[in-house]
């Protein structure tokens, strides 16, 4: 039985590998989302976009971040060397929030009705696959708050979720650090959210999505 210390040094040594993928996978998102394709999309399945309700806020941040680079451009100009390191900076993280957005984009929530699975998603975070027999309950519900109760995985985009998924039986739910856990109750948002549950519950019958 591995020690909590040793268990807790590999999960440290696995950091620069995990961060080097998520990066390479924005940088992967801002290719598919200029090529105008989308990750996961099975042939027969059907998908749900959830970044709308980000757009705006995504957009005005990244302007935050173009005009906080032009001033500290213009501020570090006669000191080339610091000028240098805090453009690349700068850059780098408007191409991050690009990166970000990219993939709420090209990575939406999938459903599978051949493969028997519903595909839970955001962004390059968090990829839930859930078997639609275990499926107790979808419905529309919009929150906007949410507390952290275990069992219960709330993926809120903008503030708020308006799909709940109850499940008969659990699904494990692996965190960006390799960290499982068993969730009963998943939240998403949906910028269709009635679309979606009436295409969950048609698959869980049997019926083609359209």
């Amino acid at each position: 039985m591995r020690s909590p210390r040793r268990t807790k040094a590999s999960h440290l040594a696995a950091v620069p590998s995990l961060m080097m993928r998520h990066e390479l996978r924005l940088l992967a998102s801002v290719w598919l989302w200029a090529a105008r394709r989308t990750h996961g999309a099975s042939a027969g399945g059907s998908v749900f976009g959830y970044a709308r309700g980000q757009g705006a806020m995504m957009f005005g941040f990244g302007f935050v971040c173009v005009i906080e680079s032009v001033m500290m451009s213009v501020l570090l100009w006669d000191w080339p060397t610091a000028h240098h390191v805090v453009l690349v900076l700068d850059v780098y993280t408007i191409v991050f929030v690009i990166g970000l957005h990219a993939a709420s984009v090209v990575r939406p929530h999938v459903l599978d009705p051949g493969g028997g699975t519903l595909r839970i998603r955001r962004a390059v975070h968090v990829d839930v696959r859930i078997p639609l027999e275990r499926i107790a309950s979808v419905h529309r519900e919009l929150r906007t708050t949410h507390e952290r109760v275990d069992g219960e995985l709330d993926l809120a985009v903008g503030a708020q979720t308006s799909v709940t998924v109850r499940l008969a039986e659990p699904v494990a739910h692996v965190t960006f650090f390799g960290r499982r856990h068993e969730v009963h109750v998943v939240r998403c948002h949906a910028d269709d959210p009635g679309g979606l549950v009436r295409a969950v519950e048609r698959a869980r019958e049997g019926h083609a999505v359209p």
